[in-house]
C-alpha cells in the first residue's frame, strides 16, 4: 500500500480472499480511527455485507490490543534484521514482509509450538524455502538464452526475502534498479551486502602531511571566554575572576534601543473567525444518510474494463460495444476493401466511459470506437485540423440573457456526432477489435465518414454541423464562431451554442426552437434532453426569478480524485466575517484576470 487512499480497495480484495480461501464471511472488524475507515464508499461497503465495525476510543491503543502487539512484533523484527545488515531503510517494506514470512512460518507458543501458517492452510503444501540471512549477498543466474559465451552468467543482488505465490527468493539488483524472483541461485551468507565499514583510505594515506619544524609550531592562544549578555534592562557587573583563572576580556554592554524604536505589540481580536457554514458540509458525504451514502458508493463503484476480452464479457458493455457498431454501420461509416499497394493503415481501440447525471447517477454505460490518430501522416492522410468551441464568456453571456429575458434553456445531444462528418482524404483503417467480420479477416476498413480519433474529425463534423445549421438561416458569429443566431420579422430571436455535440438553444422564438430542433432531428440521431441541467460541469437550474449555476458534483469529482474527499478545510487570511457592500473601493483594472 503506497498511501491510505488505497485502504479500501485491499480490503476489498482481503474480503474476497477469505470468502474464496476459507468459505468464511467477515462479521466484525475492528479499527482504530483513522479516517479512511470512516469513508463514504467504506461504510456502505461493510452496511451492504453486513460487518459490524467497531473502532477504539481516540488516544486508547489498548483497546484494540491484538493488532497493536502484531505491529509491534512485525516492526521489531524487521528492525532487527535491517540493522543486522545494514541495509539502508528504503527497503523497509520487503524486511516488514521477510518478518511476516518467518514469523508465520516459525513455531508459536500461543498454538502450543504449533507453525501458524500450516494451521491456517493444513490442505497446501507449504513452498520448502531454507531460511536465509536477510541482506546478504546473492548471485543470480541468468538463464535468458542467446546469452553470449563471455558474458557474466550470473547476476549480484540484493537479498529482501521470500515470494509469496512463487517457490523463490525475491532479490534486488543496485545496476539495474529491479526487483527478480528466482530460485537458482548462490548465496554469501557470510558476505553482507552493505558492508559495515567504509572502503576509502584515511587521509594519511592519500595526502602526505607536511613535516612542520618545533621552530614553526606557534604556541597556542589562550582561551578566551565570553559571557552571554544577560537579556535585561541594564548589564549586570561581572564578577571579579580569581587571581590563578584565565583572562576574561570585558563586553561592552549593547547600548539600549530607545522606546520608539521597539516593536509594537499587534492585539488581537477577540472576535471569533470560525466560518459560520463550512465548505465540507456541503462537499463530504459525512452528512448524508446511510441509505443515499450506500447509493452514492455503488455509483462509484462501476469499474472501467481494462481490455476488450474483459468488456465482452460483461452484458452491459457487451450490448454498448454493439450499439456502437450499429451506429456505425448504419452511418456507412466505412467499407470493408483490400488495402491497397503503397497505402497504411490506422489502428483503433475501445474506449469505455460511464455517463452520469448531474446528480452523480449512473446514466448509461458508453463504448465508443477510436481511431489511433497518432499514426497518421500529415499531407497524405490529414491536412487542416483546427475546429472551434464555444467559448465560456459565450456560455456566461448566454445565460446572463436568459436570466434577464426569462427566456427557457433547451439541450440537445448529438449521439456519435463525429461520424457524421465527410472524409476528403483517403483513409484506411483496420477492423475494430472483438468484431472482425467473419471469412474477412484480410480486410480493411475504407473510412467514408470521420471517427473518432482521427485528427480531421473535428474539424470535419463542425463543418457538417455549421452547414446544416446555417440550411435553416442561422447565421454564425462574427466573435464566437460556436455561436448562431437568428431573427425572425416579428423581433424574435434563437441562440445556438454548441461545445463538440453538445447543444443549447434559447431564445424568444418558441416556434422556431421547435422547428430548429425538428431540423437537427431529420439531419442528425439528436437526443432532446429537454430543459438544460448540466452542461460543461455547471449545473444549472431556472426558475422564475433567475438561473442558479452550481458546480457541485464538480468539486466533489477533484476531492474524490485527489483523496481529498473527507479533507476539512483550513483557515484563510480572509475574515470570513467582512461584510461586502456594492459601490465601496475602487474597481479591479483587469476584472477578467480574477
Amino acid at each position: 500500500m503506497k498511501n491510505r487512499a488505497e485502504l479500501f480497495s485491499i480490503f476489498q480484495k482481503f474480503y474476497a480472499e477469505i470468502q474464496t480461501q476459507f468459505n468464511i464471511s467477515i462479521r466484525v472488524l475492528r479499527s482504530d480511527n483513522v479516517r479512511e475507515y470512516f469513508s463514504a464508499p467504506f461504510t456502505s461497503f461493510m452496511s451492504h455485507h453486513g460487518i459490524l465495525h467497531q473502532s477504539s476510543c481516540a488516544h486508547t491503543p489498548q483497546q484494540n490490543g491484538v493488532a497493536e502487539r502484531k505491529n509491534r512484533h512485525l516492526v521489531e523484527t524487521a528492525r532487527t534484521i535491517l540493522l543486522h545488515s545494514n541495509v539502508p531503510f528504503r527497503f523497509w517494506g520487503d524486511a516488514v514482509l521477510t518478518a511476516c514470512y518467518l514469523i508465520n512460518r516459525m513455531p508459536s507458543s500461543v498454538l502450543h509450538d504449533q507453525i501458524p501458517h500450516f494451521l491456517l492452510f493444513p490442505d497446501q503444501p507449504l513452498y520448502f524455502l531454507p531460511p536465509r540471512v536477510f541482506g546478504c549477498t546473492y548471485f543470480v543466474h541468468i538463464l535468458t538464452p542467446g546469452q553470449d559465451k563471455l558474458s557474466a552468467k550470473a547476476m549480484k543482488c540484493l537479498f529482501l526475502g521470500y515470494s509469496r505465490l512463487q517457490k523463490g527468493y525475491r532479490c534486488y539488483s543496485l545496476e539495474t534498479h529491479r526487483y527478480f524472483i528466482s530460485a537458482d541461485v548462490t548465496f554469501f551468507e557470510d558476505s553482507p551486502f552493505f558492508s559495515t565499514t567504509s572502503e576509502s583510505l584515511p587521509v594519511s594515506e592519500v595526502l602526505p602531511l607536511p613535516i612542520v619544524s618545533p621552530s614553526d609550531v606557534v604556541p597556542p592562544r589562550p582561551l578566551q571566554v565570553y559571557h552571554r549578555r544577560p537579556r535585561v534592562a541594564a548589564p549586570l557587573p561581572f564578577a571579579e575572576a580569581p587571581a590563578d583563572s584565565l583572562p576574561i576580556p570585558s563586553a561592552s554592554p549593547a547600548p539600549a534601543l530607545p522606546s520608539d524604536d521597539l516593536p509594537i505589540a499587534i492585539r488581537k481580536g477577540t472576535r471569533s473567525t470560525r466560518n459560520p457554514h463550512p465548505i465540507y458540509n456541503f462537499l463530504s458525504y459525512h452528512r448524508l444518510s446511510s441509505p443515499y451514502s450506500a447509493f452514492v458508493s455503488a455509483i462509484s463503484s462501476v469499474s472501467l474494463p481494462k481490455s476488450t476480452h474483459e468488456a465482452l464479457s460483461h452484458p452491459d458493455w457487451r450490448q454498448a460495444m454493439v450499439d456502437e457498431m450499429d451506429a456505425l454501420h448504419s452511418n456507412g461509416t466505412w467499407d470493408l476493401v483490400v488495402l491497397p499497394s503503397g497505402k497504411s493503415t490506422v489502428g483503433c481501440r475501445w474506449v469505455y466511459a460511464v455517463k452520469v447525471g448531474p446528480d452523480g447517477q449512473v446514466d448509461r454505460l458508453k463504448a465508443r470506437l477510436v481511431a489511433k490518430g497518432y499514426t497518421q501522416i500529415y499531407g497524405s492522410d490529414y491536412g487542416d485540423t483546427f475546429s472551434p468551441v464555444a467559448k465560456i464568456a459565450s456560455v456566461h453571456l448566454l445565460l446572463s440573457m436568459t436570466a434577464m429575458c426569462s427566456w427557457p434553456l433547451y439541450q440537445l445531444d448529438i449521439k456519435n456526432a463525429f461520424l457524421h462528418g465527410d472524409l476528403a482524404e483517403e483513409v484506411y483503417m483496420e477492423q475494430p477489435p472483438g468484431f472482425v467480420a467473419q471469412g474477412e479477416s484480410g480486410l480493411v476498413c475504407r473510412l467514408r465518414r470521420s471517427l473518432y480519433g482521427l485528427k480531421q474529425s473535428p474539424r470535419a463534423w463542425f463543418g457538417r454541423f455549421s452547414s446544416v445549421v446555417q440550411e435553416f438561416g442561422m447565421l454564425r458569429s462574427t466573435a464566437d464562431h460556436s455561436v448562431f443566431y437568428h431573427h425572425n420579422s416579428l423581433g424574435q430571436c434563437i441562440y445556438l451554442v454548441v461545445y463538440v455535440d453538445d447543444i443549447v438553444i434559447t431564445g424568444s422564438d418558441q416556434d422556431g426552437i421547435q422547428k430548429l430542433k425538428q431540423h437537427l432531428f431529420t439531419h442528425f440521431q439528436t437526443k432532446d434532453l429537454g430543459k438544460i441541467k448540466y452542461f460543461l460541469g455547471i449545473e444549472i437550474a431556472q426558475s422564475g426569478s433567475g438561473v442558479v449555476l452550481s458546480q457541485r458534483k464538480y468539486a466533489l469529482d477533484i476531492l474524490e480524485e485527489t483523496g481529498m474527499l473527507d479533507c476539512k478545510p483550513i483557515d484563510t487570511p480572509m475574515d470570513p466575517n467582512v461584510k461586502l457592500v456594492p459601490g465601496q473601493g475602487e474597481p479591479l483594472g483587469d476584472p477578467g484576470r480574477y
